[in-house]
């Protein structure tokens, strides 16, 4: 595995097969720097895909599995920006205020133009995608797919 920048690249194992996602420090530094430390605390490692539906995107990184957890680690505040929510996009999940994002995040399967400038856009998928829209669907996901492990491709 040669990444072009290793530091910021994640690299999933998931129950489905390998996702790769550059992380975008230049549009979300503070989202970057909370998924990697979480990244490598091992946070994610058995996490499932608890929300998935399809045409829109893939929901992570809530240790319970229900979509109202997170990490012990303060919420992040909003960094928002104009970058479209396009197939690949990586995200971060929220509940209404927009200053909660935490340790959970969502991948778009396609183009979702209203949460542009609404969610804080962290990465993308750039190896991977028909890995992802493998993942099984739900709301909540019966038998969930899952992040094996999530690591930091430096630390590979």
């Amino acid at each position: 595995m040669t990444f072009e920048n290793p530091e910021d690249t994640l690299v999933l194992e998931t129950t489905k097969g390998r996702v790769v996602i550059k992380l975008r420090p230049d549009l979300a530094p503070g989202h970057v720097a909370r998924v990697k430390e979480l990244a490598r605390e091992k946070f994610y490692d058995g996490v499932v895909f608890h929300r998935v539906i399809d045409g829109f995107m893939a929901q992570t990184g809530d240790p319970t599995g229900t979509g109202t957890g997170g990490s012990d680690k303060p919420d992040l505040k909003a960094e928002f920006t104009a970058e479209p929510h396009k197939r690949g996009t990586v995200s971060a999940a929220r509940t209404a205020n927009p200053n909660s994002a935490n340790s959970q995040f969502f991948i778009c399967f396609e183009r979702a133009p209203w949460l542009d400038r609404q969610y804080s856009v962290w990465g993308e998928v750039i190896e991977g995608m028909d890995v992802v829209d493998q993942i099984k669907r739900g709301e909540p996901v019966r038998d969930p797919d899952s992040i094996t492990t999530m690591r930091v491709a430096a630390d590979l």
